[in-house]
């Protein structure tokens, strides 16, 4: 068309055109607003014009904010071979292109898809309306004319778009190719200028492609998209989305800093330290003034426990840090000094302190920091929370050099600790293993040395042991176990089997000991407590087993043996003592007058009182089994009140049918029993005595 002929009316533009694009438009495409975590370089967007010519066709003139974007416009679909494209109008001509104009990254306006077919297509779009998705169907070169761009087919043949702009007023269905050339183009040839923004490759027939983590054919190219997406996933708290799509834009753009930042942003978010100190580095590597990497990254070192690290960061190039965060550094620094003092002179109550207070302030991540806690719980003789602590160190797939923490290298440290508590909870083999892996870490250091001998040796004592007391040699074994101790003086278990040998050759005295130091180290060491139970009642010393026996009771409540064990000790205590709260042994006390009947029942226990009558046949016949009941189960004390003579005593208690049992625990009634049978009434009685 010439540019002096007579342009179509405005009208049948917007009717043709609105007919056109009213299946073609992507109204399904959420508008994005994103707040973003770092601002990359503003990539500029395109302005794609339609033009209509003489002969009806449809062609597009891509337009670029800034001379320096390149880009491309693909598709699945064809070009035809003979449309020409127009010349541009003459100034001051009326444009008719119906044109959809984009804005630059940096410009506050929302991106947009396409209106709807009300949109006057004849106008320029607003800067508000955003950068259009269109699919196009061939790579294009862009040659900048009067601040505009326009579009040259690089075989110099007709061109007919695709995508979203279908010639000849017909709409090409999803899935269908158009019939005129059957040759398709392809990205990244290297033979033109590619553009940037939200132009997209082409899946299927015209939809747009949403930004996501999902990947797919038709996944969107633009680095500074896909940050903007991660952006606007890590706001709304979508930390793994955000992850994918930064993930995505570091493999298009991998040199990119902030991509890398925001990247460490979302690692820290979900628990990845490591990894986000290594996005960190590599950021302050690929641009050394970069402000807000550097605050990340020390924030990080922060957390890790790395002072030095972290300081080097936070005043980077001499800049002033935050008065908060230098605070921060200070008090953490503060108190790491004070928990190496403590240590050093063995005050592992006021290590525990300390390490505690460093924790609090913000180094909640740093192994060196939880294993010293962990430490100071196994010198105070706490193992199982030495072990809990130990257990649940953090874990990084990326472990960023560290400096030496209490003379050692600091994941030799963690290894060092965790070592000792192996050993000490009898896992030897655990223990030997760990502290190999230290010394391979730090082999010039002569703690972690010790710690590996001390622990092969002790091991290799314990398996003697283990060895010669199964041939029934417990003479030797004790020997054995003894060599043991030289190397782990604060060993419960090797004092505890020991303690077992003992009470073999009748060494009673001595097996006692050897539990009485195993307890030491170990207070709730449930076989070191049986050992010695049954080591004093050897010795007669009835009261010292009663006491463990209840004890294990406690610790183990559904173990048969400790409980007959209990019920053995207790009668034998009481025989050995001849009475027991002013109950003879063997027989149940008889009570006649109500004062006492209320002092018995209100003292603390367990009583049962047998509520009889001599003139009674079965009152009389049970009456020799609740005697064995009283020797059977000594915790219970049993009383006995004669009805027709103790009137008060049955009136006040409500009794009018004898035999009646009735359970009393610390001065309340607990259970009544009316004519039981002999089990039925154990089974209660067992029931209350445990």
């Amino acid at each position: 068309m010439s540019p002096n002929s007579k342009l179509p009316s405005q009208e049948s533009i917007n009717d043709s055109f609105a007919n056109r694009f009213r299946d073609c438009t992507c109204n399904n495409t959420k508008k994005l607003d994103f707040k973003e975590l770092d601002l990359g370089s503003p990539v500029s967007t395109l302005t794609i014009r339609p033009s209509i010519n003489n002969a009806g066709t449809t062609t597009t003139t891509p337009s670029t904010s800034s001379s320096s974007s390149s880009g491309s416009v693909s598709s699945s679909k064809t070009i035809a071979s003979s449309t020409k494209l127009p010349k541009k109008p003459e100034n001051g001509a009326r444009n008719h292109s119906g044109e959809l104009s984009g804005s630059s990254e940096t410009s506050p306006a929302k991106h947009n898809t396409f209106r709807s077919s009300n949109s006057h297509l004849g106008h320029r779009r607003s800067v508000s309306a955003g950068v259009p998705l269109i699919y196009s169907g061939s790579s294009f070169g862009f040659t900048a004319s009067n601040g505009a761009s326009s579009v040259s087919s690089s075989s110099g043949s007709n061109l007919l778009p695709s995508g979203n702009i279908c010639p000849s007023g017909k709409i090409l269905k999803t899935g269908l190719t158009c019939r005129v050339a059957n040759k398709t183009d392809t990205l990244g040839t290297g033979t033109a200028n590619y553009g940037h923004g939200s132009i997209m490759r082409g899946g299927s027939g015209g939809g747009a492609t949403k930004l996501g983590s999902g990947g797919g054919s038709g996944a969107c190219s633009d680095p500074e998209e896909l940050k903007k997406a991660g952006n606007e996933m890590y706001r709304r708290g979508n930390f793994v989305e955000a992850l994918g799509l930064y993930d995505k834009a570091i493999l298009l753009a991998p040199e990119n800093a902030p991509y890398r930042s925001n990247r460490a942003a979302a690692l820290t978010a979900i628990g990845r330290l490591g990894e986000a100190v290594r996005d960190c580095e590599e950021a302050v590597r690929l641009d050394p003034g970069y402000a807000r990497a550097h605050q990340r990254l020390a924030s990080l070192y922060l957390r890790l426990g790395q002072v030095e690290n972290a300081r080097q960061h936070l005043c980077f190039h001499g800049q002033q840090p935050a008065p908060t965060e230098l605070q921060k550094l200070q008090s953490l620094e503060k108190h790491i000094k004070r928990c190496v003092d403590a240590r050093k002179i063995g005050d592992w109550k006021g290590a525990l302190r300390e390490t505690d207070a460093a924790l609090t302030i913000g180094a909640d991540s740093s192994p060196q920091l939880i294993a010293c806690k962990a430490e100071a719980f196994l010198k105070l003789h706490q193992l199982e929370d030495a072990d809990s602590i130990i257990s649940n160190i953090p874990k990084f797939e990326y472990c960023p050099p560290q400096p030496k923490f209490f003379g050692m290298a600091a994941e030799a440290y963690v290894l060092y600790v965790q070592a000792q508590i192996e050993m000490a909870l009898g896992r030897f083999d655990n223990a030997v293993s760990v502290a190999e892996k230290a010394g391979l870490i730090d082999y010039g250091n002569a703690e972690i040395a010790m710690v590996l001998t001390n622990v092969k040796m002790a091991a290799r004592a314990r398996n003697r042991g283990n060895d010669l007391f199964s041939s029934g040699k417990y003479s030797e074994a004790s020997s054995a176990y003894g060599e043991g101790l030289k190397y782990d003086a604060s060993n419960p278990v090797l004092y505890c089997n020991r303690a077992v040998c003992w009470s073999k050759l009748g060494m009673w005295e001595e097996s006692v000991e050897d539990c009485n130091q195993a307890l030491r180290i170990q207070p709730n060491y449930t076989k070191a407590l049986f050992r010695r139970a049954a080591s004093n009642g050897k010795l007669g010393r009835w009261a010292e087993a009663v006491k463990d026996y209840e004890v294990l009771r406690k610790e183990l409540p559904g173990d048969n043996e400790v409980l007959e064990s209990l019920r053995r000790a207790q009668i034998t205590l009481k025989k050995s003592v001849g009475e027991v709260n002013n109950t003879k042994f063997g027989e149940v006390e008889e009570i006649s007058s109500l004062a006492k009947f209320k002092a018995a029942i209100s003292s603390p226990g367990v009583k049962m009182v047998h509520f009889k009558a001599a003139s009674d046949e079965q009152s009389e016949d049970i009456s020799p089994f609740i005697n064995m009941l009283c020797v059977r189960y000594p915790s219970i004390h049993f009383f006995k009140v004669d009805v027709e003579e103790s009137l008060a005593v049955a009136k006040a208690e409500s009794i009018r049918t004898v035999p009646t049992f009735k359970i009393y625990k610390n001065g309340d009634k607990v259970k009544e029993i009316i004519r039981p049978s002999y089990q039925f009434l154990e089974d209660w009685v067992r029931s209350y005595s445990l």
